[in-house]
């Protein structure tokens, strides 16, 4: 057994990340692709197999060995699949989505497992964190893993999920940034074009997440004999983290339309003083404007024209005038 070990380790075939035999929840050996179904039957023995991005010939290897359904083996080999859950005679086949942030994006991966009696085989496509952690956190705690092949379902299911979270915390902080800054200045271009990202990347995320809603809730249905009853309350552990998801995923987005509206708001706001201002400013510098228009006007007959005191009496007038409708606007706040 030791010498299987040592060869699988020693020369691993390209695609396989992992595939090791369980015993009451402890690994026994690394084995090879075509050993595995022979591991799978034996009583008491699981099976569990990670692949990464493998092409069609290690598929078909892995097919052979359990006896995959052809069309579930087909999905495996492509990505963009929606995620779902589907039986195939003893197997069920399962696809679920993986989300990190990249460079300020959300980006998708996708999960495809294989579970049937004995088995369970993870083929990872596109940006995803490795199972590798999950494999070594339940590898020391073997009487969880003893429960068998839907306990590994579990795992990683919980693990896609929980992986939502960090990306959903990260954008949340930038969320709260934009809305601190809202109220300071209107949004320009940029942050309006940030914004709009955030929101689909939101809407992406949430039609990634909750799909699996009604993939655990058949999980946790009588009409799949592969996964055992006591393992119901975890898949809807699992749910609860996708409802969990979900209420956040919505809540940014509320946040973010109350943002832009806002934004919106505070802009036509600045608008309306600045036109008040200048409106102000117009009424004021109207009163010397028609003063100077009237007695700019070149007739022989203003009586006006001939009063010693006439000039000061119309700058007086100007100024008084002026500082009335400057005072009047300054107490009505449009200056």
């Amino acid at each position: 057994m030791d010498q299987v070990r040592a060869s699988a380790v020693q020369s691993p075939a390209a695609g396989i990340v992992a595939s090791s035999v369980y015993v009451a929840g402890k690994r026994v050996a690394d084995i090879p692709i075509e050993e595995a179904g022979e591991w799978a039957r034996k009583d008491g023995h699981v099976v569990w197999i990670g692949l990464l991005e493998p092409d069609r010939e290690l598929l078909r290897r892995v097919q052979a060995q359990f006896s995959l359904h052809e069309l579930a083996i087909e999905d495996a080999e492509h990505a963009h699949q929606r995620p779902k859950l589907e039986q195939y005679g003893d197997a069920l086949f399962i696809v679920a989505r993986t989300a990190q942030l990249l460079e300020g994006r959300v980006t998708f991966g996708e999960t495809h497992l294989f579970l049937g009696q004995g088995y369970l085989v993870s083929v990872r496509h596109g940006p995803s964190t490795s199972y590798a952690t999950v494999r070594q956190h339940w590898e020391s705690c073997p009487t969880s893993l003893a429960k068998g092949e839907d306990f590994v379902l579990y795992a990683i299911l919980d693990f896609i999920v929980d992986n939502y979270f960090p990306v959903l915390e990260q954008i949340e902080d930038e969320v709260e940034a934009i809305e601190d800054g809202v109220l300071v200045k209107p949004m320009d271009a940029k942050a309006i074009e940030r914004l709009y990202m955030l929101r689909r990347d939101l809407l992406r995320l949430r039609n990634a997440a909750l799909p699996l809603v009604e993939v655990c809730r058949r999980l946790t249905s009588s009409e799949l004999p592969q996964i055992h009853t006591f393992m119901y309350p975890l898949f809807r552990d699992v749910t609860d983290h996708i409802r969990t998801v979900q209420e956040k995923i919505d809540s940014l987005r509320e946040v973010l339309a109350f943002a832009f509206e806002a934004s919106l708001l505070v802009g036509q706001s600045q608008e309306t003083a600045i036109s008040k201002k200048l409106a102000s400013w117009a009424a004021i510098l109207a009163v010397p404007t028609a003063f100077a228009g009237i007695y700019g006007m070149n007739f022989n007959d203003m009586p006006e024209l001939k009063m010693q005191y006439g000039y000061p009496a119309v700058l007086a007038a100007i100024a008084s005038i002026c500082a009335f409708l400057y005072w009047r606007f300054r107490k009505n706040g449009w200056l």
